[in-house]
């Protein structure tokens, strides 16, 4: 009679903690470390990193322009005079400055 008493409690027992670690997988799959809601907010920072990489790309590409522009192979005069103007504050004898 013992054993048979025994037997209903070690599948009762054997079912509890199968369904404790059920719970637990899915638990983890959905808000674990590598889960789903830790790839959707991975996600996330990838678009908003590209984002940024492309703003600072398209700041390089300005620049790089910019200096090509002033460079000794290529000057640019009406960019050397707009920056003499707004940099050193030159004014030609002719012109009158409104501020």
């Amino acid at each position: 009679m013992s054993r048979s008493t025994s037997l209903p409690v070690f599948q009762t027992v054997l079912a509890g903690v199968i369904l404790l670690a059920g719970v637990h997988f899915v638990f983890e799959a959905v808000q674990g470390e590598f889960g789903l809601f830790s790839r959707l907010d991975a996600e996330t920072e990838h678009e908003r990193l590209n984002a940024e990489y492309e703003a600072l790309q398209a700041d390089i590409t300005r620049m790089e322009n910019l200096t090509l522009r002033l460079s000794d192979h290529y000057l640019d005069l009406d960019l050397l005079d707009e920056q003499a103007r707004s940099v050193l504050g030159v004014v030609r004898h002719d012109e009158v400055v409104l501020r």
